[in-house]
């Protein structure tokens, strides 16, 4: 076990007076040079000017379709179980179509739970949950209003705005 002994602080230390000086001091000087050189400050004038959206923001969810209009999940509960928060609920039915082994009967996904990490979409085999609606902020009443279900992923499409979705580029 190695000892190592603390310096001494001297009394302007001990009060903090220093750090207080080079914390003002490093203020000054930014406050200064943005007055002077405004170039490196970026300013969005909103809603005339709307911050632009890198492509790969993970934003609210959506499941894709087939070309016949149902849900390209196959419900194998990869989603659910790759997710660390446990917000994907999902029960699984036998397809009519016998070419289609089954699909979700139920699947919702609750958006208060979700962290965002995008572990269900690098987890589903078949392309089936996608996270690029551009979607930023939701609003909802109640808490059972961010419980999104399989209706509500399959038409959410990355053109529309949802009706409990504001857009703060």
């Amino acid at each position: 076990m190695i000892t190592v002994k603390r310096p001494r602080l001297s009394m302007l230390d001990k009060i903090y007076v220093g750090a207080i000086f080079r914390g003002m001091w490093i203020t000054l000087k930014h406050a200064v040079r943005n007055i002077f050189n405004q170039k490196g400050i970026i300013t969005y004038e909103y809603p005339e000017m709307k911050k632009p959206i890198p492509e790969k923001y993970r934003a609210e969810h959506r499941l894709m379709q087939r070309p016949d209009a149902t849900p390209r999940c196959t419900a194998c509960m990869l989603c659910a179980t790759a997710c660390p928060a446990n917000c994907i609920e999902i029960v699984a039915e036998e397809h009519p179509d016998p070419r289609v082994e089954k699909f979700p009967k139920i699947y919702n996904i609750n958006l208060l739970r979700c962290v965002y990490c995008s572990l269900c979409v690098e987890a589903c085999p078949c392309d089936a949950i996608r996270m690029d609606t551009q979607k930023l902020v939701e609003a909802a009443y109640t808490r059972e209003g961010f419980i999104v279900d399989k209706n509500y992923l399959l038409n959410n499409h990355p053109s529309d705005k949802s009706p409990f979705s504001i857009a703060l580029y």
